[in-house]
């Protein structure tokens, strides 16, 4: 029978009455599920349903957002004693997006057939990555697969709401490029031309800066406008070919890092990426060997990726984490000296989840640092390239207006 949605109301036994919506087959369900979480029931009704009409076209895209919901709901119903088939199919059934209602549908089918949850979600690298399927592994060796799924939703949405700073920081600054490049593009092509021709017609020597400005307006009007933008996709395009390339990746990641502003953001998410990650894998009961290597792999820049391999092979070899992480010298020095505490209190774990607070609200203050700094640099190239054409084009009309008091 397929799952309906419910909606609930209810008290705890502190007397709070609290709100929400389930999915279940019955009635009856919903309120079992309540009072395993020491909710009394007050009114369980069934959700009306909703007409949509969908525009879209193809598989709808599967999101962080979506995968994270999926998580919460999973951690939920099996920390309320649900099995855990009978959660993928009440999930399958509710999940408003289809791509991921339909993978959920395989997995709950593959882990019917015997398989386990972890083998299954390896199936769907796409969705759910190696970081997932190792946790959801550790979780069900250990038999807290609950508390394990609400730890990778909170990491999820961590990383979730860093990579929607770093988005939002660079809308205004690509706008005011973008509007940048359209007014001096707009200049150099309409009006530059027409004041041009009013100049030729006067028959007066032009001063040096208008004489720039209209070679360059005419270089853009014939065949230059088209050179300029083949050479600029070309380039990116050249770009994004050799990071394809092991050597290519790992020279533009490095130079990536050295950037002034963006580079120190760039390693600050690094790091926090990497202690919030292994964090969260050790105390989740991954040994740490693997979980450097889930890490290398989900590291997002090829140089830190490869100082983070090295580190693994020392402590393959019965080395400290703190030793070779030092040695690379791609981390801060704070950042491995609070790991060699917290190893030799025993205590790595947390000292890693501490760091990766610490280093979300780094993130923050570099986010903002590098937004104040590209706004002023953008107007100012705004200002200083329209002021030059401007003032370009007005002196021979300044000239003109001499000779004529003269």
């Amino acid at each position: 029978m397929a799952a309906s949605v419910f909606v609930w109301e209810g008290k705890t036994r502190q007397g709070a009455v609290q709100k929400g919506e389930l999915a279940a087959n019955s009635k009856e369900e919903v309120i079992a599920l309540l009072r395993k979480q020491n909710i009394l029931p007050i009114n369980v009704t069934a959700k009306p349903k909703e007409l949509k009409l969908s525009m879209q076209f193809g598989s709808p895209k599967i999101t962080d957002k979506d995968v994270v919901i999926f998580t919460r709901q999973l951690a939920t119903m099996i920390d309320a004693g649900l099995p855990l088939v009978q959660c993928l199919d009440i999930l399958g059934t509710q999940t408003e997006n289809k791509s991921l209602a339909k993978i959920v549908g395989q997995v709950r089918s593959d882990v019917e057939s015997g398989a386990t949850f972890a083998d299954a979600l390896k199936k769907h690298p796409k969705v759910f990555d190696n970081l997932y399927v190792n946790m959801v592994a550790a979780g069900e060796a250990g038999g807290i697969l609950d508390t394990i799924l609400q730890r990778l939703a909170a990491y999820m949405e961590k990383f979730a709401k860093i990579k929607s700073q770093i988005k939002s920081a660079m809308i205004y600054p690509s706008v005011i490029l973008f509007v940048a490049v359209a007014v001096v593009a707009l200049l150099l092509v309409v009006v530059v031309p027409m004041l041009a021709n009013m100049f030729a017609s006067s028959g007066q020597a032009l001063p040096l800066p208008t004489r720039i400005v209209i070679a360059f307006s005419n270089f853009l009007k014939g065949w230059g406008g088209l050179i300029v933008l083949v050479v600029i996709i070309g380039f990116f395009v050249g770009i994004k070919q050799f990071r394809k390339t092991e050597n290519g990746l790992r020279i533009t990641d490095g130079i990536a890092l050295k950037i002034p502003v963006a580079g120190s953001l760039i390693q600050r998410v690094s790091v926090a990426k990497f202690t919030r990650t292994l964090g969260t894998l050790m105390t989740s009961g991954v040994p740490i060997l693997e979980g450097l290597l889930i890490v290398s792999r989900t590291a997002g820049n090829k140089v830190v990726e490869e100082a983070i391999m090295q580190t693994r092979q020392s402590v393959s070899e019965g080395k400290t984490l703190a030793e070779p992480l030092g040695r690379a010298k791609v981390f801060p020095q704070m950042v491995v000296q609070m790991i060699a505490v917290g190893e030799a209190t025993g205590a790595l774990d947390n000292m890693l989840n501490k760091i990766a607070d610490f280093y979300d609200d780094e993130v923050d203050a570099a986010v903002a640092t590098l937004t104040s700094m590209l706004e002023p640099m953008l107007m100012i190239f705004l200002g200083v390239t329209v002021g030059f054409v401007i003032i370009a084009m007005y002196m021979p009309i300044f000239q003109m207006g001499s000779t004529v008091g003269g």
